[in-house]
């Protein structure tokens, strides 16, 4: 009896060891400071940019105003468009690099993450020279003759969506790539064999084989699409705002962190619905291959 409970005391001990120190590090560094900013965005600005009481949801209503509210539908806009631009580029990308063979495999891929190498920041900036007024693609434009003035590319909507694609393209590759490498290639032989066209091959077994990785890939890409404030920044100047410069703005500018916090409050929502459907959909597919 004494020799169980001190194996089920050791296990306990080596348990707490290796998973005590994240749990410390979550809850100090995750859960508290959310469960802050959710406090937060029920309390008051005062006078001097302080936070005060009462409580009051005035922080949520102020949300709903048109202007508000189209900043909101514009970021969500965009974070789509960005998340169908990189699957239509990137499907096939990784479809390509999961059915190179495997000498050249290694070197698609690492073309891929070359990008992670460099900070995202500096990236930005190379895309900024690259279309600004002055920059390389209106050099080149004007000098072979297809424009007589500089266009105006930096500092625009369009601009944001680049910026965004360029940077967000990897995380739809290489989940995509994962699924791809892990097709069975017998279904499509025994459809080929079958007589079945490449479009209906492709329709019938490999989009809904690769079906994880293009859900996986998807969120990836649009989640993080929500939170990044420095891209609109650097791309799209003043005239494009996005939700997360609206919460940096309202934290670091405006000084006023109970509505900054609300806002932050509706962009996690946003996130945690995303992450909804992800696993709804990724459960569907468990079940369906269960009945199958």
């Amino acid at each position: 009896m004494n020799k169980t409970e001190n194996r089920k005391n050791s296990k306990l001990k080596s348990i707490l060891s290796t998973v005590g120190p994240v749990g410390l590090w979550l809850i100090t560094f995750f859960v508290v400071p959310l469960i802050l900013v959710f406090i937060f965005s029920f309390l008051s600005r005062g006078e001097y940019g302080n936070i005060q009481l009462p409580f009051t949801l005035d922080n949520y209503k102020r949300l709903m105003t048109p202007m508000y509210f189209e900043i909101l539908w514009k970021t969500v806009l965009i974070g789509i468009l960005t998340t169908v631009g990189c699957l239509i580029i990137g499907y096939p990308f990784a479809y390509f690099i999961g059915r190179a063979k495997k000498k050249h495999r290694t070197l698609l891929l690492l073309l891929v993450i070359l990008p992670f190498w460099t900070n995202s920041l500096v990236r930005t900036y190379a895309w900024i020279i690259l279309l600004r007024t002055e920059g390389v693609i209106n050099a080149i434009l004007l000098k072979i003759g297809l424009i007589s003035a500089p266009l105006e590319m930096l500092y625009t909507d369009a601009a944001v969506f680049i910026g965004m694609l360029y940077i967000m393209l990897p995380f739809m590759i290489l989940p995509i790539y994962t699924s791809i490498e892990k097709l069975d290639m017998s279904y499509i032989e025994a459809a080929n064999d079958l007589g079945a066209s490449p479009y209906k091959t492709f329709r019938e077994i490999t989009l809904p084989l690769t079906k994880p990785g293009i859900i996986a890939g998807c969120m990836l890409v649009f989640i993080p699409t929500l939170g990044y404030f420095f891209i609109s920044d650097l791309m799209g100047g003043s005239k494009t705002m996005l939700i997360s410069n609206l919460i940096k703005n309202q934290f670091l500018t405006a000084r006023d962190w109970p509505f900054g916090s609300s806002i932050a409050v509706v962009l996690i929502i946003l996130m945690l619905i995303a992450i909804g459907i992800y696993f709804k959909a990724t459960q569907n597919k468990e079940g369906t291959k269960e009945v199958v």
